[in-house]
């Protein structure tokens, strides 16, 4: 019997139920992941974040070799060459691991209807703490849309125990062409960030071993210090699925870890719930209530780190030099586009999902509208409402986050910016703004 396991965000070979589940049976097991340039080339289109899968795939393809198999690369629609490689095998099982947003789940069922009834298409869990995010419900039987209720239940959900590393796996069918990898230019895509985190399984579990021997013990009291490096980082590789939740959840013992796994799930649970977030604002009554300010001025500005406000700046060069920030940052340089600048959280969230090595569509859009006031966990406008003076005074008082990334502070010679924008009024502006939507 050949099995198909069709891989998308799950590279890594550790505790891989699709993974486990293809082997099985199968005497023959094609691993295949293939390039869809409606992700390539589509609304959150990312030279960085597809430079990092390309290692990940690279890396990938390394642990598979070694116990007897090897990643098949294709390019094309997913409906198109997933059958025709079950076709060519004479595969009689597809495994893939499940996931929450419109684009893929309707892509799997496009896919399984080109399979047709000759082959049976298995989905599995893999990419989220809870195998179940759509048994998680209020006593209603509703979807939750605040968190802290969420957190209760996930908590209590049932949990499947994590799985190691398989020391083997059946071969590719004889004869089949592989393909090879291809090079970011050939994808017709070009790397933007300077310094980025290496991808693959082999540095996830290197930086975990590291977490998990550091900064985990503190992470409760330092994740939100931004110049004591007490957050993990493992974020692009939970992304990727580098990383397996149910396994950190598991090794990492810290109820503030654990619970920023949380967040993570609840935001995949909204977008599975309310599709339509991934597009215009959760709540009802600030769409097209709310009047966005379109200044280009102001937006390339804050894109390029140059606002006049070192903490922002330092956040925003931060993003541009590793293809990540610091979530005390993200939430800083969110709050000050959309309220301080009062520009759309749309222009955020596309920025960031072009340069985030870790932009992951869920957890990205969820946290711009948390920020800008207009998703679920809702809280009046006033309350995510961040001063960056006193953010940074608080979170960076001895300014060495700010310094390492806006070195021109320390120079003396005038050459930083003013504030293009007073906070004490652009505060005023935005709570007019909101109450003026209401």
């Amino acid at each position: 019997m050949t099995a198909v396991l069709w891989l998308r965000r799950d590279l890594r070979i550790r505790d891989h139920p699709a993974l486990e589940a293809a082997c099985r049976d199968a005497e023959h097991l094609l691993p295949v992941f293939c390039f869809d340039d409606r992700l390539l080339h589509g609304r959150h289109a990312s030279g960085p974040r597809t430079q990092f899968l390309l290692e990940c795939l690279a890396d990938l393809d390394r642990s598979l070799r070694e116990r007897g198999s090897r990643l098949v690369v294709r390019r094309g629609r997913p409906e198109t060459e997933i059958p025709k490689l079950a076709r060519e095998v004479n595969a009689t099982e597809v495994h893939f691991s499940a996931d929450v947003s419109g684009f893929a789940r309707g892509r799997d069922r496009s896919v399984e209807n080109a399979l047709g009834a000759a082959v049976a298409v298995h989905a599995h869990p893999g990419l989220f703490v809870v195998d179940d995010l759509d048994g998680i419900r209020t006593t209603e039987g509703g979807p939750y849309t605040v968190f802290t209720p969420f957190h209760r239940a996930w908590v209590r959900a049932p949990r499947r125990p994590s799985a190691g590393t398989p020391r083997a796996l059946p071969p590719l069918p004889s004869g089949l062409a592989a393909g090879t990898l291809p090079k970011l230019e050939d994808l017709g895509l070009r790397q933007e960030v300077e310094d980025p985190m290496p991808g693959g399984e082999s540095e996830a579990r290197e930086r975990l071993t590291g977490f998990r021997a550091g900064a985990a013990a503190a992470y409760g009291e330092t994740r939100n210090l931004l110049a004591a490096d007490g957050a993990s980082r493992l974020s692009p590789y939970l992304h990727l699925g580098c990383l397996s939740p149910r396994e950190l959840e598991e090794r990492v013992p810290s109820d503030a870890f654990r619970r920023q796994l949380c967040w993570r799930d609840f935001y995949a649970h909204v977008l599975q719930h309310f599709p339509r977030n991934a597009h215009s604002e959760h709540q009802e009554r600030y769409r097209g209530t709310l009047r966005w300010s379109r200044s280009r001025t102001h937006f390339e500005a804050w894109c390029e780190g140059r606002t006049g406000y070192p903490l922002i700046d330092a956040g925003m060069r931060q993003l541009r030099r590793e293809g990540w920030m610091h979530n005390r940052a993200r939430l800083v340089v969110g709050s000050f586009l959309t309220k301080d600048l009062g520009i759309d959280w749309r222009w955020g969230e596309r920025w960031f999902m072009r340069l985030l090595i870790d932009g992951d569509q869920a957890s990205n859009n969820g946290n711009w509208q948390w920020i800008a006031s207009v998703g679920v966990d809702p809280q009046p406008a006033f309350r995510r409402m961040f001063n960056p003076e006193r953010q940074q005074a608080r979170f960076d008082p001895d300014g060495e986050y700010v310094r390492r990334y806006v070195p021109e502070l320390g120079n003396g010679d005038g050459r930083y910016p003013d504030p293009i924008v007073d906070h004490a009024a652009a505060r005023r502006e935005a709570l007019e703004r909101y109450r003026s939507a209401r």
